[in-house]
């Protein structure tokens, strides 16, 4: 096994394997988002890790991105090349795609985002 150099990373980007987002085309999310990567000469700036679930299943397939903390929902093979222009190389988060920001006091949802259910609520049905 590899042990790769992280001292020039900008970017941890980890892409969700779990069932879910692999019955969503999570493969080929993994696949299209890695190569968009390499075409761009990102490499040695932005690492990705395969997860398993991530908690967001209706959102699959779900990619989120560190140290950011943008969580981007319904990403597809065809996102890749805007994922990485806008916000690898650019530093603009695809705010179309985006279901969470970190800022000081935790994670933000977009608008339009489902809120899910909070662990202690599940825990009380």
């Amino acid at each position: 096994m590899a042990t790769w150099d992280l001292s020039q990373t900008k970017h941890h980007v980890l892409i969700c394997n779990g069932g879910s987002c692999m019955r969503k085309g999570g493969e080929e999310v993994t696949v299209a988002i890695r190569e968009a990567i390499t075409e761009a000469g990102l490499d040695d700036y932005v690492h990705t890790t395969r997860t398993r679930c991530n908690g967001r299943c209706e959102d699959a397939c779900v990619m989120i991105v560190y140290p950011e903390g943008i969580w981007y929902e319904n990403v597809t093979p065809e996102d890749a090349q805007q994922l990485v222009e806008e916000h690898f190389q650019n530093g603009r988060p695809v705010e179309s795609l985006m279901t969470h920001r970190f800022e000081t006091n935790g994670f933000v949802r977009t608008i339009d985002n489902k809120p899910g259910i909070l662990k202690s609520q599940k825990a009380k049905k």
